[in-house]
């Protein structure tokens, strides 16, 4: 059992970039942790303000990972530019199969959410998500291990909400490092923070768009629920027999790219 983690108390004032956050601290099991500075997740960065753009920059990052697909960056539109920082899409969705559905979430009648979400169903797509990404996106999970082991890093990884997509991203990168699954739950658990959750867009009459009921069919697709994150641990357990084999052979993680990435994002203490 590691210690736990030492998240930085204090979090700049973001108004256009959610769920912004320094992975720096998390403890490895052989009693190293994260640097700081040198890893950060969020949300999209397509709103930040021109204050948010300049505290972005301050951070001297050299990569920005995004792994929203085509429908997501063509409804919140692209991130704002930075100076001098590489920008890499790596999609970890398919467009034609979420499009629909986030239309839905935030066009639909009460009727249609209660068919397309109620009785767990939203709950369930979120497992079914997770499951999908670890047995499907080998490929471009190994890629981002390769990015960051040869150098690209600092590194700002997020997707839409910075929960799902850039939180499995996140959980890669740790397993990678050895930091232990106690703790990279915990800063999984972090997206769910009130200031940091995804904000419901909705068309339509607010007091009808954003009723109750619609607001807890919701509310499953915009937590961060540990089930959500232990159904992508089981998978890995069930599909490749464990996390060495999974980095290993699912991910192409070689011995010398391990050692870059530790000497690369960890610290001694």
């Amino acid at each position: 059992m590691t210690q736990s983690p030492q998240i930085p108390s204090v979090e700049p004032d973001l108004v256009g970039v959610r769920n912004f956050r320094d992975v720096g601290g998390l403890p490895t099991g052989d009693g190293r942790r994260i640097r700081h500075g040198v890893l950060f997740r969020s949300g999209h960065l397509a709103g930040a303000t021109p204050e948010d753009t300049a505290f972005l920059d301050s951070l001297g990052l050299h990569t920005v990972f995004d792994f929203r697909n085509s429908a997501d960056i063509k409804l919140e539109g692209r991130d704002v530019a930075l100076t001098g920082v590489r920008n890499v899409n790596i999609p970890l969705s398919d467009p034609a199969d979420g499009s629909g559905f986030w239309t839905m979430v935030r066009e639909g009648e009460l009727r249609e959410l209660r068919e397309l979400l109620a009785e767990g169903r939203a709950a369930g797509r979120m497992i079914a998500s997770y499951r999908e990404i670890v047995t499907t996106r080998t490929v471009e999970h190994g890629r981002l291990l390769a990015e960051l082991a040869g150098g690209s890093s600092p590194a700002l990884l997020h997707c839409s909400a910075g929960k799902d997509r850039a939180g499995l991203s996140i959980a890669v990168i740790l397993l990678a490092l050895g930091v232990e699954r106690d703790a990279i739950e915990q800063d999984y658990l972090e997206s769910g923070a009130a200031h940091r959750r995804y904000k419901i867009w909705r068309s339509g009459d607010p007091a009808n768009a954003m009723a109750p009921e619609v607001i807890e069919l919701l509310t499953p697709l915009f937590d961060a629920r540990l089930e959500y994150l232990t159904a992508a641990w089981d998978t890995i357990d069930s599909v490749w027999g464990g996390v060495e084999r999974y980095l290993t052979q699912g991910l192409g993680l070689t011995d010398q790219m391990r050692e870059s990435l530790r000497e690369r994002l960890l610290v001694s203490f």
